[in-house]
């Protein structure tokens, strides 16, 4: 690609020792301009290892979690994003607050053409719990896999 002003742009964390932010409301998420600007196609980033705390117990919830988005004119940062995430280990929140909360703050300070997220959380009490958001129907020439985490099946 061409170096222009534009795409020589750095977000603020790269290439910096970037401690983990100790809430999601101080982590910051930085973006890009979005380098194939018109283009219809879709980015996905999955945190198979992301945890939280249960707001009853104390203790850390697991999940499996798929953010697929079409971008507009930005892109969010791989590593800003990897950070907001981490900022949940400590962060108390019932699975369906996290998930939704997650998708919300991308897709209002990124302003995608279309955002999804999954969040395939491991059983607790016996129960697992799917939850998904999207900000509407996706671009109608879009291709959207499916996000390819199988439903929970324990044992049986």
């Amino acid at each position: 690609m061409e170096s222009t002003p534009e795409n020589d742009q750095k977000p603020a964390f790269l290439g910096k020792d970037t401690p983990l932010p100790r809430s999601p409301e101080q982590a910051q998420l930085d973006y890009v301009p979005n380098p194939r600007k018109g283009a219809l196609y879709l980015v996905r980033f999955a945190a198979p290892e992301f945890t939280s705390l249960c707001p009853v117990t104390d203790q850390p919830d697991f999940a499996h979690l798929v953010i697929d988005y079409a971008p507009g004119d930005t892109i969010v940062e791989s590593k800003s994003l990897k950070l907001f995430l981490g900022s949940f280990r400590n962060h108390n929140g019932f699975h369906e607050d996290v998930t939704v909360g997650i998708g919300q703050r991308l897709a209002d300070e990124m302003k995608p053409r279309w955002l999804r997220i999954g969040g395939y959380w491991y059983p607790r009490g016996g129960i697992p719990i799917d939850v998904f958001w999207q900000t509407g129907a996706p671009p109608a020439d879009l291709w959207v896999p499916d996000q390819g985490v199988a439903s929970y099946r324990g044992r049986g």
